[in-house]
């Protein structure tokens, strides 16, 4: 190690333990101030003792029939003396442990504590603090405590004080502290607009509602203090009739008696009920109650439903169906003027009568002893009933009847809508006599048809006979001209012969009722095609299959022929072309047959649906194919329309109904 360094390392020590002596001299110096201290402490500590001891003797007798609890502490927080209350508040017992006043302060308000036990030093006394306190036993009590100094000779020595357990009175003005709260925030939110006033007619409560009732701008905690006469004076304009208003508040405000539901109008059309409450407590007058409710909606609806209860009760006692309300014992309650009419008496002769026992034989009872079972579970239902009216008449009556209800939900008896159906019923037997009558005529016509066919066509085919017996016995003697026309009485003979099977065949349409077979009309469309003289320059297609449905197979096959064969006789292009779809709805089947032949005219659209009308005549045509059309599709409910222009080519559509 180099000199230089030597010796600044030798001046360092020596600094270090001039330092180390130094400070050893003032730890001396401190330790004998210290000692000096302690022997002060000491005796200023034995004569605390003894003039505690003093003051105890001479407080204890005291204290002790003291009702509230008592403690005397050191400056510490130590617990010197305490009385049996005290015991029974804290918990502990000083003759038995140790106990410090701020080991039982609630976490949290050790501050609080400090700084009042400051005050009490520096103002020798501390009146009403309150604090929260843990016991032994962990309950948490509020306690109030009232303090004095105990100075001796000028210093602070130690305090004494009054504690007094304050938690039901906490307790209880937390509880009316919270009810006042939830009271005040239930008064703000409610729809009822309110307002209360002192017994000064100043402002001690009210609430949204009513800042919005009158227009005010200002929160409901802004109105508290003012005089409840000048805010009246103030919103009178909102009211219909302000100064009547005005002055009928200032009459309330006289009077010791509450007036309720007192209707008022306001300019903007609303309506509210004005209740009126003084408020008296101990029989001393201690303010004022006023409350506005609006019934706007509900005196408009009591208008409506006055309106409606007038105007249905006029229809009620006009209509032409009788009404009547029975109770469960069907005791007639109510009955309109037409019921009087229908059944022959007047309302006082039925008003109190049982209707089974006056209007019903025994049979027609058991009806209405099963309704009103049914009727006591709440079903309504519709039934005919033959009666007697007071002339003893036969009269049937077709009776809807429904449950009647109190309030209550509970059935008090029932309301029937009565129809007087004697015409109808009579009409109905002669409907039934006529439609025997109609379907034995029927019956006859289609025998008569078949005799008439077969009796015409005899004699036709006898002359068609003698005319080629003619021909050919006279074929050299006849000229051309004779021979001619003896072709058109054949030509003839032959049409005749069509008219009458055709005459046959449309007063056979609606006779068979098989109607609720299932056809598959893609195979008898097959069928019937093929059947048919289709020349090969017409072309007939079906893009898509068709339905199987329910219906006469014969008819079917007429239907689709007479649309077919019409369509190929007025097919007058080149290359013809039928085709045959269908498309479907819930309730209906609707086919199509489009063609492109000559059209037909939109005068005549209607026409040729009827009998014996034909656009073209020839000798194949006999005027009656589309007739026989219509009226298959009519038989099942459905419509036969076409769409056509001519040149073009002609659509017909029908429907057929789903069975």
């Amino acid at each position: 190690m180099a000199k230089s360094e030597l010796d600044i390392l030798k001046r360092a020590l020596e600094r270090e333990r001039l330092a180390r002596k130094s400070a050893e001299k003032i730890l001396e110096d401190k330790s004998r101030e210290l000692y000096q201290l302690s022997n002060e402490l000491k005796n200023a500590n034995e004569q605390l003792e003894t003039l505690l001891d003093d003051k105890s003797s001479e407080l204890k007798g005291v204290y002790e029939q003291i009702n509230d609890a008592y403690i005397v502490m050191d400056l510490d927080g130590n617990v010197l003396e305490m009385n049996k209350i005290a015991v029974d508040i804290f918990g502990y017992d000083i003759e038995i442990e140790k106990f410090n006043v701020t080991n039982v302060i609630v976490e949290g308000e050790e501050f609080h504590a400090n700084r009042v036990l400051k005050q009490l030093i520096q103002e020798g006394t501390y009146s009403n603090f309150e604090t929260r306190v843990k016991a032994k036993t962990g309950e948490i009590k509020w306690v109030q405590i009232n303090a004095v100094l105990i100075e001796e000779k000028g210093i602070p020595a130690a305090a004494k004080g009054i504690i007094r357990d304050v938690t039901s009175e906490k307790k209880s003005k937390q509880l009316l502290k919270d009810s006042q709260t939830r009271l005040g925030n239930i008064i703000a939110n409610l729809e009822l607009a309110m307002l209360i006033e002192d017994e000064d007619g100043r402002i001690m409560l009210t609430n949204n509602a009513f800042c919005k009732l009158f227009d005010l701008e200002i929160s409901p905690n802004e109105l508290i203090g003012l005089s409840a006469v000048s805010l009246f004076e103030k919103v009178k304009e909102s009211f219909t009739n302000p100064l009547d208003e005005l002055n009928r508040m200032k009459e309330l405000m006289e009077s010791i008696e509450p007036y309720l539901g007192e209707e008022i109008h306001f300019k903007n059309s609303a309506i509210y009920l004005r209740d009126y409450i003084p408020i008296f407590i101990d029989y001393n007058f201690n303010g004022r109650l006023w409350t506005f409710q609006d019934v706007t909606l509900s005196k408009r609806y009591q208008i409506s439903v006055e309106h409606e209860r007038t105007k249905y009760s006029n229809i009620i006692t006009n209509m032409n169906l009788g009404l009547v309300e029975v109770d469960n014992d069907d005791v007639i309650l109510m009955a309109n003027q037409s019921f009087c009419d229908i059944s022959g008496y007047n309302k006082a002769e039925l008003i109190g009568r049982k209707g089974m026992e006056t209007f019903l034989d025994d049979k027609e009872k058991q009806k209405i002893f099963s309704t009103n079972k049914n009727r006591q579970k709440g079903q309504s239902n519709s039934y005919e009933l033959v009666v007697r009216n007071k002339s003893g008449e036969r009269k049937y009556w077709l009776v809807s009847g429904a449950p009647n209800y109190n309030l209550k939900g509970e059935v008090t008896g029932s309301i029937g809508i009565h129809l007087d159906i004697t015409e109808i019923k009579n009409l109905e037997a002669q409907k039934e006599v006529i439609l025997k009558q109609l379907e034995q005529s029927n019956q006859e016509l289609h025998e008569y048809a078949h005799i008439v066919s077969h009796d015409l066509k005899s004699p036709l085919r006898s002359i068609d006979a003698l005319v080629n017996w003619i021909k050919e016995d006279n074929a050299e003697k006849f000229d051309a001209r004779t021979i001619e026309n003896l072709e058109h009485i054949e030509s003839t003979l032959e049409t005749m012969e069509m008219l009458i099977s055709d005459v046959l065949l449309y007063s056979k349409v609606g006779v068979n009722k098989h109607r609720n077979r299932r056809i598959n009309l893609n195979d008898e469309l097959k069928k019937l095609i093929s059947a048919l003289y289709i020349p090969e320059y017409i072309e007939i297609t079906l893009p898509n299959p068709l339905p199987v449905i329910k219906a006469n197979k014969i008819e079917m096959q007429q239907l689709f022929q007479n649309l077919i064969s019409n369509a190929v006789k007025f097919i007058d292009k080149d290359k013809g072309r039928i085709e045959i779809g269908f498309t479907e709805t819930p309730e209906f089947y609707q086919f199509h047959v489009i063609d492109n032949g000559m059209g037909i005219e939109k005068q005549y659209h209607e026409k040729i649906f009827q009998i014996f009308r034909s656009l073209k005549k020839s000798k194949e045509s006999t005027g009656i194919g589309l007739s026989i059309v219509k009226k298959i599709v009519d038989n099942y409910q459905g419509k036969i329309w076409l769409e056509s222009e001519p040149g073009l080519g002609t659509t017909f559509y029908f429907t057929i109904k789903k069975f």
